[in-house]
């Protein structure tokens, strides 16, 4: 008998170090606030993270940090595609897309082809707070924001003039259209559908998507009190077709943030990007018991399968202040600008991006998935065998 309880007892200390080296981490970090205040944003857009951080160093809301940042971006009209003056559509018109989401309440505002107003991001928040909508659009978009104070102004510059310039005399090229006569590929518009064509997979576009040709500003910030938003700004891409949106103003593809797990942004081919809505995927891979660095490649392997060539970034901020990065044929790799509380000025890294030969669909995929569930189970099934053997012992 005595050696039957030494046994139960191992098993028991046996299941017990297996639940610290799987959800152990989370423990660790539950109280860790050393992090927080804390804000993540893509690219190297440092000036943007400092107009954030000065915020939530304030004591200010992380609402208030997001605007912040993506309004800095568009001021300083970040590598063309952020703000005004850049990007410039087919007929040479910049057009803006935004978004901001309080993780708190899930409430949301965001615009998308807002035309002549240049604080995007701003317009978005005025969407979250003086309306009950979540999305406005074009016209009535700056119809609204002029409604709400915002001055209306041309928000084409001489840089987005000489691209567009450019780019008539070059035949147009490069373009989005497809599976239309003339062949796009050697002629400019107006176009006319083809009777009959297949769907490609994309291949064209890989060469005018990249590090200058993208969508967005992403950023995620929690702040003193805990409470964490996002939000995203952009042109959009050069020369699109007039009206496309991509997935920086969409909800769970440009961002998402949800207060119980943390947040996420999104940057690059925001076409391919609104066909996974990977900032709500790796969301709810956070939920799902990953770090942020796996939740991050989680949510961009589910693009590679399909789109193995497609240019995005994504970045990742758990609720306890840990970040992580991921990203996909981005040349020599995907910065971010983190600053937190611990740090004394804002940090650059570096992500290496994924390639189909590293990425493993399922080795992620561990018991930490859903380490709630794993921990009650082993809870009780220690309980049932110490309350078993006690009464086995007592009779």
């Amino acid at each position: 008998m005595e050696t039957s309880r030494k046994n139960v007892w191992l098993f028991s200390l046996s299941l017990m170090i297996i639940i610290r080296l799987c959800i152990g981490e989370y423990f660790d970090n539950i109280n860790n606030t050393g992090r927080i205040p804390i804000i993540i944003n893509t690219w190297a857009f440092d000036q943007a993270n400092k107009a954030g951080w000065s915020l939530l160093e304030k004591n200010k809301s992380s609402l208030d940090a997001i605007v912040a940042a993506c309004s800095e971006c568009e001021y300083l009209q970040c590598d063309h595609t952020v703000g005004w003056g850049g990007s410039p559509d087919e007929n040479g018109e910049t057009t803006l897309d935004a978004m901001i989401m309080d993780g708190a309440t899930h409430r949301i505002g965001s615009v998308a082809a807002l035309r002549q107003v240049k604080n995007v991001i701003a317009v978005a928040k005025a969407v979250m707070e003086h309306s009950s909508h979540t999305m406005l659009v074009g016209d009535q978009a700056t119809d609204f924001a002029i409604a709400m104070g915002f001055s209306k102004e041309n928000l084409s510059s001489q840089w987005s003039i000489n691209q567009f310039e450019q780019w008539k005399a070059s035949g147009c090229q490069p373009n989005y259209w497809e599976n239309v006569h003339p062949n796009p590929r050697n002629h400019c518009g107006p176009y006319e559908p083809l009777d009959e064509y297949e769907f490609n997979d994309d291949k064209f576009r890989y060469k005018i998507i990249d590090r200058n040709n993208h969508d967005t500003i992403g950023a995620v910030a929690i702040d003193h009190n805990g409470r964490i938003a996002s939000g995203t700004s952009t042109n959009g891409m050069k020369h699109k077709i007039p009206g496309r949106v991509g997935d920086s103003p969409i909800p769970g593809a440009g961002s998402y943030a949800d207060q119980d797990v943390g947040g996420a942004a999104a940057t690059g081919d925001g076409d391919i990007i609104l066909r996974f809505l990977s900032s709500y995927q790796a969301v709810e891979n956070l939920r799902n018991g990953m770090d942020p660095t796996q939740a991050a490649n989680a949510a961009l392997g589910r693009i590679i399968r399909k789109y193995p060539k497609a240019q995005v970034g994504i970045v990742v901020l758990d609720i306890h202040g840990n970040y992580g990065a991921a990203c996909l044929n981005i040349d020599d790799g995907f910065p971010f600008i983190v600053r937190s509380r611990s740090q004394s000025q804002p940090s650059k890294h570096l992500v290496e991006c994924l390639s189909t030969s590293d990425f493993r669909p399922n080795s992620i995929l561990t018991i930490r998935s859903d380490f709630k569930f794993t921990f009650w189970i082993i809870f009780y099934t220690i309980f049932y065998l110490i309350v078993h053997e006690n009464f086995d012992y007592q009779n």
